[in-house]
């Protein structure tokens, strides 16, 4: 499962407890990314790496750490700003150099690390959207670092879902899809022959999802934003392309009878997209027109 969003074991609010005593508040967590990742500023590849590590932080995304030798020659250069990181020390940080432009505080190095956290001794992060891209191997990753500890599953059930609005049934269904996703409560998608189409109305609204891809929102009655749809999502995602979920805190959904209520002290945050990706691009690569 993800290790430090929304409800998994580091994060904020998780949704189980470790069984020993006396943990620290925060914990902190760094291992070996195993797979080439680099990162292209400016027309050039300022660095590439088999050897990143990636820093598990509650309440935020896996960040990358590379050596200093895999940077380009010329590619980090220090400037004056500093700052203090609550557990991991003094902070340096970098103008990064490409070739066509540089990236104001585009990297930064933790260089005064207690003992227990010399994982990351020698190593730089980049700001993830302060480049133009990242990719492992030949492939763009959006987003933020893959990590390894987040886990989709689908599933089909015959289960008998209902989505109301005051009195008026907005959906009804014994086919839907389930979609367990690592640190949030199960989300329920319904076929679209399954839902009244004319209670959605498609609103501007659109957000990304490093995972699935670009999602498109509806208001139903009253209730704005109260249900989406992956359209076209990323290929792995492909079982829940074009079907819509309703957000149980804005429309009455009852699962075989049982209401579902909203997942307590979870918070769904809207990714945004890397800097040089618009979502309507993001939407190009999942398919999304």
């Amino acid at each position: 499962m993800g290790l430090s969003w929304q409800q998994g074991p580091l994060g904020r609010n998780p949704n189980g407890r470790f069984l020993v005593p006396g943990l620290p508040e925060r914990l902190l967590y760094a291992e070996p990314l195993r797979r080439r990742l680099r990162a292209v500023l400016g027309g050039r590849t300022v660095v590439e790496s088999d050897d990143a590590v990636l820093l598990f932080e509650p309440g935020r995304y896996p960040v990358a750490y590379f050596p200093r030798a895999d940077f380009a020659d010329g590619t980090l250069r220090p400037i004056e700003h500093r700052s203090t990181h609550r557990d991991l020390g003094d902070t340096v940080w970098f103008e990064v150099a490409g070739d066509t432009r540089t990236a104001a505080r585009g990297a930064w190095e933790h260089v005064a690390l207690p003992a227990h956290a010399d994982a990351l001794e020698g190593l730089v992060a980049l700001a993830w959207r302060a480049m133009d891209g990242f990719y492992e191997e030949d492939d763009r990753i959006l987003g933020h670092a893959s990590d390894p500890y987040h886990r989709i599953d689908i599933r089909h059930t015959s289960r008998h879902l209902v989505v109301r609005a005051g009195d008026r049934v907005i959906a009804d269904t014994r086919r839907p899809l389930v979609l367990y996703e690592s640190g949030f409560a199960p989300r329920w998608y319904v076929p679209r022959a399954d839902v009244v189409a004319e209670e959605l109305r498609a609103v501007e609204l659109q957000t990304f999802c490093p995972y699935k891809g670009v999602a498109s929102y509806y208001d139903v009655g009253d209730a704005r934003g109260a249900a989406w749809s992956y359209r076209v999502p990323f290929d792995e995602m492909a079982a829940i392309g074009d079907l819509v979920s309703f957000e149980p805190d804005r429309v009455d959904v009852t699962l075989d009878g049982r209401r579902l209520e909203p997942a307590p002290g979870q918070n769904v945050t809207a990714h945004g997209i890397d800097r040089d990706l618009t979502i309507g691009e993001a939407g190009a690569l999942s398919g999304v027109s």
